[in-house]
């Protein structure tokens, strides 16, 4: 059914379903206009969730003030626990630390502050920018699906990197201030790297370990992320 339909359609079926347990996440990167502007078409009750890990790139900082401003709406930000500064005291610097360092970052920064977002919020379905044409990881992922006990729905799925890359100044919303500068993609600044045509998407992000961050993959278990 979600396959037939538009992104502000997907959006508004999700809408009529999960109403207020409905929540929306960005990352205020250099796609993240597009999700905000389609929800916000549907509805400004949805709330819109930032995981702020204190790493990103200043510019992403005003990006989020920028964009807020702009589309009328404040968003939720979530950290983790610890300051960056004490988990850099107490664990080093975790994205040098390899796949497990990266995986440990991951979780104390990125995936306890996103599941702790949804439990306040009572969320029962999370609407995501994921696009298949982003990388191999995403390739082949459905529109709708399950994560941990949470229904997670891709509206601009099947969307490809022209018809995303357009709709920013066709619907007059701003540029991320990096946009133009080499960048793939943007997340914590000590582990994105800009684009290099020898490399994939997955490599220039989280260290190399991959394009998903934690925030949209199912940890594995037995793993002391204890902080």
């Amino acid at each position: 059914e979600l396959s037939s339909l538009s992104a502000v359609e997907r959006i508004s079926l999700a809408w009529e379903k999960f109403g207020a347990s409905l929540v929306l996440s960005t990352s205020f990167g250099l796609q993240s206009g597009v999700m905000l502007d389609l929800t916000l078409r549907v509805s400004d009750e949805i709330p819109v969730i930032f995981v702020d890990t204190g790493y990103s790139f200043p510019e992403t900082y005003q990006y989020a003030n920028q964009l807020q401003e702009k589309l009328s709406f404040k968003a939720r930000f979530y950290s983790a626990k610890m300051s960056p500064a004490y988990q850099e005291e107490t664990f080093g610097k975790l994205w040098e630390q390899g796949k497990e360092g990266m995986k440990k970052y991951n979780f104390i920064n990125k995936k306890e502050p996103m599941e702790r977002a949804l439990h306040e919020l009572g969320a029962k379905a999370w609407l995501s920018g994921l696009r298949r044409a982003q990388s191999s990881d995403r390739g082949k992922r459905p529109f709708i699906e399950k994560q941990d006990n949470v229904i997670k729905i891709y509206p601009i799925l099947d969307w490809d990197d022209r018809k995303t890359y357009k709709y920013l100044p066709d619907n007059k919303i701003p540029y991320h201030p990096l946009e133009g500068m080499g960048y793939e993609s943007l997340g914590d600044h000590h582990s994105t790297v800009k684009y290099d045509a020898s490399k994939s998407a997955e490599e220039s992000r989280h260290g190399g370990h991959g394009r998903e961050c934690g925030l949209h993959l199912d940890l594995p278990e037995g793993l002391d992320f204890s902080v």
